[in-house]
């Protein structure tokens, strides 16, 4: 779906965060919204957390830098993480390229998968967004 100028494809979920979640099979993607990406305009630095490492829903996931913004993304889901995207390190503005394809930031084995009943649908994210009064 797009809201604006921003696109939120039907088939993520989201977080107030500005983080979204692909689910495949017991395993989940999780990157930066376009929104998100566009709000800051360039990565210019990726903080990685280690492949193996254990996340619990809200632990910080992945710290983030731009010229004028510098901040923490918290984790959507609980899980292990199985991989990261090391080609952020050398090149960070490929999160605001393609935010949603080659920016991904994490894949992890999801320990719970029933925390994904509390990310939120395209639609529901767009509510929200117009509940706050839009961006």
């Amino acid at each position: 779906m797009k809201y604006k100028e921003y696109d939120f494809p039907d088939d993520l979920l989201y977080n107030k965060d500005y983080s979204w979640v692909r689910v495949v099979g017991d395993s989940a993607v999780i990157g930066v919204t376009d929104l998100g990406a566009k709000l800051v305009k360039q990565f210019v630095f990726v903080n990685l957390p280690k492949k193996g490492q254990t996340l619990s829903k809200g632990d910080v996931y992945v710290s983030l830098e731009s010229i004028k913004w510098s901040g923490h993304l918290k984790s959507p889901v609980s899980g292990r993480i199985i991989d990261v995207n090391k080609d952020l390190i050398e090149s960070p503005e490929i999160i605001n390229q393609d935010p949603y394809g080659e920016g991904w930031i994490v894949k992890i084995s999801l320990s719970n998968k029933s925390e994904l009943n509390d990310l939120m649908k395209s639609s529901d994210i767009i509510e929200f967004l117009k509940s706050k009064g839009g961006v």
